[in-house]
């Protein structure tokens, strides 16, 4: 079956072959790790803001920050944010900028100038397009929310250095690559770039001696 037929939420031992054959560190991170823990969220509003709250800190700290904006965000939708304002979401843990971004993303979904609802039926690449319209959400976030939320499986979040330093051990490399390097790698995993990730990512937990999440 084409990658482009099914989401990294079924049955990707075809993919993880196709992988192992095709690049020496993936084979050894497989062999390490076994399989890959698949990342899933919730998709829609409460998904992206959750991908905002995690960008550029530690996961102990988004966990905590996320925990709080749950408690204090019921229903957690975009009319519920819109309301509270930003001055809120900088008490439940969010720095300025990140509120500032939630709260513009819920004013502009109560607006009705962006939807969740015809990225399904977007590719990959109008689906990132789609994506970041929204002041905030840059590539890397929009790869993650494809890959985590939508479960496609051909797509790379570009500048993730978690998958820098993971793709550096696995290949015994004596510096992690740069953000291009490895990207210019990741066009050899395709049609299942998104399925790579998840195993550097679970790779990298398990050198880092964590449990993934």
């Amino acid at each position: 079956m084409a990658a482009t037929q099914i989401d990294v939420f079924g049955d990707v031992s075809a993919g993880c072959d196709f992988l192992a054959q095709r690049s020496k560190p993936m084979a050894h991170a497989l062999k390490t790790i076994e399989r890959p823990h698949i990342r899933k969220r919730k998709d829609g509003f409460a998904g992206l803001f959750r991908i905002i709250v995690e960008q550029q800190v530690s996961v102990p700290s988004a966990q905590a920050i996320w925990k709080r904006c749950c408690a204090a965000t019921q229903p957690m939708n975009a009319k519920t944010v819109a309301g509270l304002g930003e001055e809120a979401l900088r008490a439940m843990g969010l720095t300025r900028q990140k509120a500032h971004y939630v709260h513009q993303m819920a004013l502009a979904i109560g607006r009705r100038e962006f939807s969740f609802r015809p990225l399904p039926a977007l590719d990959d690449d109008g689906a990132r397009d789609h994506l970041t319209q929204l002041k905030g959400v840059g590539p890397w976030s929009a790869g993650i929310y494809l890959l985590f939320c939508e479960g496609r499986i051909d797509i790379w979040p570009p500048g993730d250095i978690a998958l820098e330093h993971a793709y550096g051990k696995a290949a015994q490399l004596e510096a992690k690559p740069t953000s291009q390097q490895l990207n210019d790698l990741s066009q050899d995993w395709a049609p299942w770039r998104g399925l790579a990730a998840h195993i550097l990512w679970t790779y990298y937990a398990h050198i880092r001696g964590r449990t993934p999440i």
